[in-house]
């Protein structure tokens, strides 16, 4: 690759709770770390306690942005007030476009066992934000696998790697989602990026080494990576990650909470819209 990405910045996410209780770590939508042009927030849950997740999300409204749920372990229903429901199950992903407005709920279908996965919050340029909401439900086997002779793993859930394209299609941002594993110490893989992109990795397992210098990223960890036309993943152990990437908005951003527009006028108008049944 003519010009490489590095790791510009590290950091750790905060533990907290969202939903009715639920516990996760807040990696990205944080006071360190706002937001990732234009990816808004970044969450992983995992646990084994069912006291930490049996509580689930229930009925909850969105607007003006789209939510992205990437299972590992365990199961999750979906259901909404547009008659769609689905169950999200390891290996599943979920890219929800909320659009103008959708009241939905998340919960969890076990009782046990371990709950893992990631909920990654993607904006909508302005001229989008109020679009009809809608949804790609996409199973396990839909997920197309890149494996390597030394072992690499790579699937591809949005965008393009090794001749492989994702099964997520039509998101303003063009983004590339995917979940890199490399099974063993002294492998590299090079995962080409576009250009201008933002572009962020997160490790779940083991370690990483990133870009030409090897920056070290530990499990637990994100890298927000510079600008360049892709990256050197490379490891002393093995090691699994989620490396996301998208064309930044520029636009001004107003949130709270579920909603997210760009004016602070537009998120009144959210909240009236709502509490008025107009979701």
């Amino acid at each position: 690759m003519s010009k490489p990405r590095e790791v510009i910045r590290k950091l750790r996410g905060q533990a907290t709770s969202d939903g009715a209780g639920v516990r996760l770590t807040r990696i990205i939508g944080t006071r360190e770390l706002e937001q990732v042009d234009p990816f808004l927030l970044l969450d992983e849950f995992r646990s084994d306690d069912p006291g930490d997740y049996i509580a689930g999300f229930p009925e909850h409204p969105h607007r003006g942005f789209e939510t992205v749920t990437y299972m590992l372990a365990g199961r999750m229903r979906h259901r909404d007030n547009q008659g769609n429901e689905g169950l999200l199950k390891a290996g599943s992903i979920q890219w929800m476009t909320a659009g103008r407005g959708i009241v939905h709920s998340e919960m969890p279908e076990q009782e046990d066992g371990l709950m893992w996965g990631f909920q990654l919050w993607v904006n909508l340029p302005a001229a989008q934000k109020m679009k009809a909401p809608h949804y790609q439900d996409i199973e396990p086997g839909d997920v197309p696998v890149v494996e390597g002779a030394d072992g690499s793993r790579i699937r591809v859930l949005a965008g393009t790697f090794g001749g492989a394209t994702g099964p997520v299609r039509g998101v303003p941002v063009d983004p590339l989602y995917l979940d890199v594993e490399l099974a063993h110490a002294n492998m590299a893989v090079e995962v080409p990026i576009t250009a201008g992109h933002s572009a962020f990795a997160y490790v779940f397992k083991g370690s990483a080494r990133l870009g030409q210098d090897r920056s070290r990223l530990a499990r637990g960890e994100l890298a927000i990576l510079g600008d360049g036309e892709g990256l050197t993943v490379s490891t002393d152990d093995a090691t699994r990650l989620i490396l996301v990437a998208g064309r930044p908005i520029n636009e001004p951003v107003a949130r709270y909470g579920p909603f997210v527009m760009n004016t602070p006028q537009e998120i009144r108008q959210a909240f009236d819209d709502f509490q008025s049944g107009r979701f």
